[in-house]
């Protein structure tokens, strides 16, 4: 889960989200909100995710803000429960 938050959140293509659903909803406004471990047991989603599903949210009154901040200077809004992942993968990896 840490190193699926860090290729959400750290990883970037000239500066924005690497992941292309990711880039989607933080351009439209949303907050990462939540990693989920084994929320898809399908076959295809085992293969393409190993089971994971992250949850955007979209604070309606942020969403104007949050697209502005992310397309101006990249920031990516995120919960406590995906930055947590991002400072576990961090202070672990060698990269």
């Amino acid at each position: 889960m840490r190193l699926c938050a860090w290729y959400l959140y750290g990883e970037k293509h000239r500066g924005y989200a690497l992941n292309p659903v990711a880039n989607f909803h933080l351009q439209n406004g949303s907050v990462m909100w939540r990693i989920n471990w084994m929320a898809d047991t399908s076959p295809r989603g085992i293969g393409a995710s190993c089971g994971m599903m992250v949850n955007y949210r979209y604070f309606l009154e942020d969403t104007a803000s949050n697209s502005a901040a992310y397309l101006g200077t990249q920031q990516i809004q995120a919960s406590e429960q995906v930055l947590s992942l991002v400072s576990q993968f961090q202070q672990n990896s060698k990269l």
